[in-house]
């Protein structure tokens, strides 16, 4: 019954000097409001929100978003033609990819994938 008290109390002690200890630590922290305040892509969060937005860095993100769902379509396809050489998937492989080999064409030649300039 002693021993049970004795790890009551201790337990207890433990949880109030790290609750202690945290709020201290926490009431210093605070105090920096450029540390605390959320960092996103290089934009100042302290600065005007309306500044103007990169239509280039837009396209570029959009454009990897589609060619990595490109890999992700393209898996089970290629998984497929591992156990054997079936005629319509390899059609239907050669046609999503020769569509994709198009847009990227039209995007190299309307300059969405010029980083400079």
């Amino acid at each position: 019954m002693l021993g049970c008290l004795f790890s009551s109390v201790i337990a207890v002690i433990i949880s109030i000097v790290v609750f202690v200890l945290a709020w201290v630590l926490s009431l210093r922290s605070s105090l920096d409001r450029e540390k605390t305040s959320p960092f996103e892509c290089g934009f100042d969060p302290m600065g005007s929100a309306r500044l103007p937005f990169s239509l280039r860095f837009f396209l570029l993100a959009v454009i990897f978003l589609i060619f990595d769902v490109e890999i992700v379509l393209l898996f089970p396809a290629v998984l497929k033609l591992s156990t054997g050489l079936d005629p319509f998937i390899f059609a239907g492989l050669f046609s999503f990819l020769f569509i994709l080999i198009l847009g990227l064409f039209h995007e190299w030649n309307e300059g969405s994938l010029d980083w400079i300039g």
